[in-house]
């Protein structure tokens, strides 16, 4: 009997240990019952997210442009341009929608309406509708036509620069005009030489500014209704009367820029001696050379640099080096009826250099050799009320009504090479010639568009580094890792 109740409690005291093992057994039998359902409910829910992240995407248009440049963005200019429109602008773009063709002219255009709900675009397909084609004169696939208070411009290329700067030109009530000096065997506006302004004189077209040769010869006067006369080194020497035409202009308060090669000594400067007493500058002898140049692995000290832009709002936007070949220094003589506005200096590590250069060179004092800073440019200004011939009734700036600053304004720059064709992609050399011609004409509502950014910085490096690099990849490097690998099976075999 005793016997019995032991084995009884025994088996109680079991049994919910045995209970318990069966419940704590059950998730297990559970989750190996049903592992290919919980499969196929991750791959089901899986494909429901990517479906309804495409669906976002389609309908909610977002971007991030992690580029160092902003290439993928709308520029600032861009976006200054847009919140100019007063109305909104309509874009008709006369291509098939859903084509290869459309997707691209879209990835330009997404931007623009993005920044602007004045912005309106319409595609047309030029073989389903051929007489909306004809009447807009559309003779291309992708052509795009751009209507802005009953103004109209075609643009058959497309990209940011394109199309901001059509905005910008449509947006342009009056555009200035600017006359260039020719006939004597000046930079020719439209010259394909590398020493000729055909580019320069693009750049401004594209901008909507109008551009006019003017031959002293033929027309004796220069017209009231130019903004900014050009002037570039002439190769034989002006008349007594084209001369006089100059200084007349610059007396009745024109606006110049003078592009002052360096001279040859014996010749002078061929007709212009009138313009350098009359703006009191002074031109040190013989030519820059820079050492800055070397640093930018440029072709030849002959390079004048300019990369420390002074405090003004014409250089406010410019970033990197202008680079000025063959330049002459200049000053202002200290008895001046102009105020000097600002100056382009080269750096510390500059002189004029009187002699040839070739071999080793070295600033020389005695033969009037200064070191820098040197101005590569002078910008000069004087009320007009100065000006002894200055008719407020003539005045093109003055006609227009605006608000700009009553001053006369002269640029002189002691190169002309820096607008050429061979070197105006060079640096900051367009950025800058855009910003003097907005300045100089009075038209800081000019938009400058700049060149795209390149992100791929070339590294330039200097000698030392290079041999530095050089020496730490081929021989620290390797050496270390040697001699570590050494340590390891030495410390190894001992023990």
């Amino acid at each position: 009997m005793t016997a019995n109740l032991d084995r009884l409690e025994q088996g109680l005291e079991q049994r919910p240990e045995q209970d318990l093992d069966l419940d704590l057994d059950l998730p297990g039998r559970f989750s190996r019952l049903n592992r290919p359902a919980a499969d196929l409910l991750f791959l089901l829910l899986l494909i429901l997210v990517v479906l309804l992240a495409g669906w976002l995407i389609a309908r909610h248009d977002r971007g991030w442009d992690l580029t160092l440049s902003g290439r993928n963005s709308l520029s600032s200019e861009s976006r200054g341009v847009l919140a100019r429109l007063e109305e909104p602008i309509d874009i008709r773009i006369f291509a098939a929608p859903e084509t290869k063709l459309a997707r691209a002219i879209e990835q330009v255009l997404a931007p623009y309406r993005r920044a602007s709900t004045l912005v309106q675009t319409q595609y047309i397909d030029p073989q389903l509708f051929p007489e909306l084609a004809r009447a807009a004169d559309v003779y291309l696939q992708g052509q795009l036509v751009l209507e802005y208070q009953n103004r109209r411009l075609s643009l058959e290329r497309l990209n940011e620069r394109v199309l901001t700067n059509a905005i910008a030109r449509l947006q342009l009530q009056d555009p200035p005009w600017i006359a260039v000096l020719e006939g004597h065997g000046e930079r020719a506006i439209d010259g394909a030489a590398p020493g000729d302004l055909r580019r320069f004189s693009q750049l401004l077209m594209q901008r909507g500014l109008r551009l006019q040769p003017l031959d002293l010869a033929v027309q004796t006067q220069i017209p009231d209704n130019i903004d900014l006369l050009l002037i570039s080194t002439p190769a034989i020497a002006l008349f007594p009367g084209e001369e006089l035409a100059l200084v007349s202009y610059l007396e009745r308060g024109g606006n110049l820029l003078w592009l002052l090669d360096p001279a040859d000594p014996e010749a002078g400067l061929l007709g212009l001696e009138a313009l350098q007493e009359l703006l009191n500058i002074e031109r040190l002898p013989g030519q820059i050379v820079d050492a800055a140049a070397g640093d930018l692995r440029l072709q030849a000290p002959t390079f004048a640099v300019v990369q420390d832009w002074p405090d003004h709002a014409l250089t406010t936007d410019l970033s990197g080096p202008a680079l000025f070949p063959g330049a002459v220094a200049l000053s202002l003589a200290e008895a001046s009826a102009w105020r000097q506005v600002t100056a382009f200096k080269t750096g510390a590590l500059s002189w004029n250099e009187t002699g040839p250069v070739r071999g080793e060179i070295a600033p020389d004092p005695d033969a009037g050799e200064q070191r820098g800073p040197l101005n590569v440019g002078l910008l000069l200004s004087r009320p007009l009320a100065r000006a002894p011939g200055y008719d407020p009734a003539r005045d093109p700036i003055e006609a227009r009504q605006q608000n700009a600053p009553r001053q006369q304004r002269i640029a002189v720059i002691g190169d002309g090479d820096f607008l050429a064709n061979a070197h105006l992609d060079q640096g900051a050399n367009k950025a800058l010639a855009l910003q003097l011609v907005r300045w100089l004409a009075h038209r800081e509502d000019l938009i400058a568009v700049p060149p795209p950014v390149n992100d791929r910085v070339a590294l330039v490096l200097t000698p030392l580094r290079m041999l530095m690099i050089s020496v730490g990849s081929l021989v620290v490097l390797p050496g270390f890792l040697a001699l570590a690998g050494l340590g390891i099976y030495w410390s190894r075999n001992r023990a």
